[in-house]
């Protein structure tokens, strides 16, 4: 496992991306793709929606030939031109014509990625959650922190057009005091459980995957179902609960938990996965409490809603993305004397996309809506539920010191 940067290498990675020009008004955006699946093609979409910021995709990267493959030829319909390809992130990070990556690989790859983009000089837009492992966490925090390199975190709510007005709202302080915060999502289904037995050994490149847990020889589930293993991922906290944990950041203004309490495991299926199916956890902030919990056991559904003392917030349709459902506040049945009364229908606030958003902080060097301090935040989060899952008992953070305790 990789060790902490010292403050020399600090130093020198700082003054190493110090020294990329700046991009002129005038000049492409190439952005270069670290991990084609399903997300990485989703996000070569939203690269291709806004070309008209002056921004192409010149390389892609994978592992697995049909992603990269498939990734390629839909970048050169999209832009005109083939993108270069490889099955090593450091190759590319090598190339000139890359200015700025994304990464949407596994979450086992996203810090040790991230670290050496940055020491690269490139900019990065990086999935969520910002990493599985706390000490790659931490690593990658203090990194970039040291540089003066753009990241996004692809924690997109920030960049919801409902949700931006909410959190307006919130900064107002329209609840009140908020004491409470209840979010949870409910999907019947074996989620991630992806079919595997069509992989062909060739085809992967897996000297290029693996980390040093993982066998030597290649191990089609761990590449295709990765989600269910937990040296690979640090299960739902980190793909779902992150999104939501980044929100609570978001509008209330809380950055750590002082402690987190989580109960779950594999009880309906039971198909060898080590992440948990059920999932429930308690974090405590300063005077106010968020509980997440999410089954794949059952399809109830999504609640969202957060407490105050004059009355409530629910986001919990947004997803449905039908103008109906959208967010409420509501202090019906309140005692409080300035309860707020009736409801509030949110207005979508005018908003670039959060792809638009990441290529705009490229030219202006202006910090991005989900930087990686939110990334930073909603990971230790993450990473304090899943540890007190794994280990059963109450974790806590230090933010002296940046230890999960």
């Amino acid at each position: 496992m990789k060790t902490l940067l010292n403050r020399r290498e600090w130093l020198v990675a700082a003054v190493a991306t110090s020294r990329r020009p700046i991009l002129g008004a005038h000049e492409r955006i190439r952005i270069g793709v670290i991990g084609s699946g399903d997300r990485g093609t989703a996000l070569i979409r939203e690269v291709e929606r806004s070309r008209d910021l002056n921004v192409t995709v010149t390389a892609v990267c994978d592992v697995y030939r049909p992603n990269r493959e498939r990734a390629a030829a839909l970048v050169e319909k999209a832009f005109g031109e083939r993108p270069r390809t490889t099955v090593d992130y450091q190759e590319l990070l090598g190339w000139a014509d890359v200015d700025a990556v994304i990464i949407a690989t596994p979450d086992l790859w996203h810090c040790p990625i991230l670290i050496a983009a940055i020491k690269a000089g490139k900019d990065v837009y990086v999935e969520k959650p910002l990493g599985n492992l706390f000490s790659e966490v931490r690593e990658a925090y203090l990194t970039v922190k040291a540089s003066d390199r753009i990241v996004q975190v692809g924690t997109q709510y920030r960049s919801h057009p409902l949700l931006v007005t909410a959190a307006e709202y919130m900064r107002q302080g329209i609840l009140g005091k908020v004491t409470r915060v209840e979010a949870a999502y409910n999907v019947h289904a074996p989620r991630w459980a992806r079919p595997y037995e069509d992989v062909k050994i060739e085809d992967v490149a897996w000297e290029y995957y693996r980390r040093p847990w993982m066998p030597e020889k290649p191990d089609v589930r761990l590449l295709r179902q990765w989600q269910l293993f937990r040296k690979c991922t640090d299960g739902i906290a980190g793909l779902w609960m992150s999104h939501l944990v980044d929100t609570f950041h978001w509008f209330t203004g809380h950055r750590f938990p002082l402690s987190a309490v989580t109960q779950g495991g594999v009880y309906l299926w039971k198909d060898g996965r080590e992440t948990a199916d059920v999932f429930y956890t308690l974090l405590e902030y300063p005077e106010c409490i968020f509980s997440w919990a999410m089954n794949l056991t059952n399809a109830a559904g999504r609640r969202e809603v957060y407490y105050g003392e004059r009355g409530i917030l629910d986001i919990s349709g947004l997803r449905v993305e039908a103008p109906s459902k959208a967010a409420y506040f509501s202090g019906e049945g309140s005692e409080h004397p300035n309860r707020i009364q009736g409801r509030i229908e949110l207005k979508p606030a005018p908003i670039n996309s959060h792809m638009a958003n990441f290529i705009e902080c490229i030219r202006t060097r202006k910090p991005p809506r989900a930087d990686i301090e939110a990334g930073f935040s909603h990971a230790v989060a993450c990473l304090m539920a899943s540890t007190a899952l794994d280990e059963r008992r109450v974790v806590r953070f230090d933010p002296q010191r940046l230890e999960i305790l």
